[in-house]
């Protein structure tokens, strides 16, 4: 029987179930719980934070004082695991990422070479079958739900190493925790932008290709159904993959938060690249939610503001 060393969970498998902990690196666990009585049932294990590990090898008994690495609190991203859990670990992440990247930088490419080759008409709702405009919205909305084809996979391969629903903080919104605080986090993102925005107001008005317009045209009011499912998506899409899946794997394999974050917003930015230069606006929002998932483990808040910035965006865009 094996117990985390980080959390004192029971484990079985690869990883621990509560703090998805490597089960493969010794110093990670213990072969029998402490203090155990003589008649073999399992007693009260022993805090492995405040004593060293003992391990039970042929009779014998090894002492094992645990690093500050091993030493350090309990969070749900903990565990380093190594030799080949962790390669199998990094593997996984590299083609998650692949998968999920390559057809929303290829589309935002795409947009751009348009722009580049000197197309005007970049909207934001496209025109897939004429004179039928429910109709249209209907199979736009359609057409956007595969962006989000790799959550299910995401989510399912967090589950297997431990990081399931409740560890990830994902759950149904609450009013104050979430829609309050990501109303928050979307006006402080917003002003962010328009700071970023003021001393390059000039280079913007001389150099308007720099940037893209993607329009929302003249288009029926109703068709804010269409921007609220964009909206959704996006935001899900986005927040499982970038905050649930990849900070939470890059804090398994050893990145500092720091570190996290940078690559975080890198990848964030390159599926925005249709903005031309405009893809630099993107970056208050995304540093804000990857931080307040780094700091709270809570997914749902980052979806929640994220939905609501990019909603609130697109309503204006579609009543004015």
């Amino acid at each position: 029987m094996n117990f985390c060393l980080l959390c004192g969970t029971r484990v079985e498998g690869a990883y621990c179930s509560q703090c998805g902990a490597s089960t493969e690196l010794e110093s990670y666990r213990v072969a029998e719980p402490l203090d155990a009585p003589d008649d073999g049932s399992a007693g009260p294990m022993k805090s492995t934070f405040d004593s060293p590990m003992i391990t039970g090898v042929s009779g014998s008994a090894e002492i094992h004082t645990p690093t500050p690495q091993e030493n350090r609190p309990h969070v749900p991203v903990a565990g380093l695991p190594q030799g080949a859990a962790r390669r199998s670990l990094v593997r996984e992440t590299r083609w998650v990422m692949v998968a999920f990247l390559v057809p929303v930088v290829t589309s935002a490419v795409l947009v751009l070479a348009e722009h580049a080759s000197g197309v005007q008409d970049i909207a934001r709702f496209p025109t897939l079958v004429h004179h039928e405009p429910v109709e249209n919205m209907l199979l736009g909305i359609l057409g956007y739900l595969p962006v989000a084809s790799t959550v299910p996979l995401g989510l399912y391969l967090l589950a297997r190493t431990g990081q399931d629903r409740r560890t990830l903080g994902l759950a149904l919104p609450r009013f104050k925790d979430d829609i309050l605080v990501g109303l928050g986090i979307g006006i402080v993102a917003f002003l962010c932008e328009v700071a970023l925005l003021i001393p390059f107001a000039s280079v913007i008005a001389d150099h308007k290709s720099l940037f893209v317009d993607v329009s929302v045209h003249a288009v029926p009011k109703y068709y804010l159904i269409w921007g609220i499912a964009i909206s959704a998506v996006t935001a899900v899409t986005e927040e499982v993959m970038v905050n649930g899946y990849l900070i939470t794997r890059l804090g398994q394999l050893g990145w500092t938060p720091r570190a996290s974050l940078t690559l975080s917003l890198i990848l964030r930015t390159s599926y925005h690249v249709y903005y031309g230069f405009g893809f630099l606006l993107t970056v208050p929002l995304g540093f804000i939610v990857t931080r307040s998932f780094q700091k709270r483990h809570k997914l749902t808040r980052p979806i929640v503001a994220h939905f609501l910035f990019d909603a609130v965006l697109i309503t204006i865009s579609i009543l004015r």
